[in-house]
């Protein structure tokens, strides 16, 4: 697929098919990262951390502590 670089007021632009976007999974709303690395330009979705909603769906409220062993002070440590 070839496309052209646009004027788009001081900057230039270019345009991402709309199939790209669908295969990529990308929208409107989502933010990029664009970069350049051997010469070439990279551009790479920026996944959006979870909320605590989305963090906790599943949980079923039932939570035991556990102590865990960090083991031995190997340095100035106050334990």
């Amino acid at each position: 697929m070839t496309i052209k670089i646009q004027k788009w007021g001081n900057s230039q632009g270019i345009r991402i098919p709309k199939v790209i976007l669908d295969e990529l999974n990308i929208s409107d709303k989502d933010e990029l990262e664009i970069k350049v690395e051997d010469n070439k330009i990279l551009i790479e979705k920026i996944e959006q951390r979870k909320n605590i909603k989305e963090l906790f769906e599943g949980f079923d409220g039932d939570y035991k502590s556990v102590d865990v062993n960090w083991g031995e002070a190997v340095g100035e440590e106050i334990w």
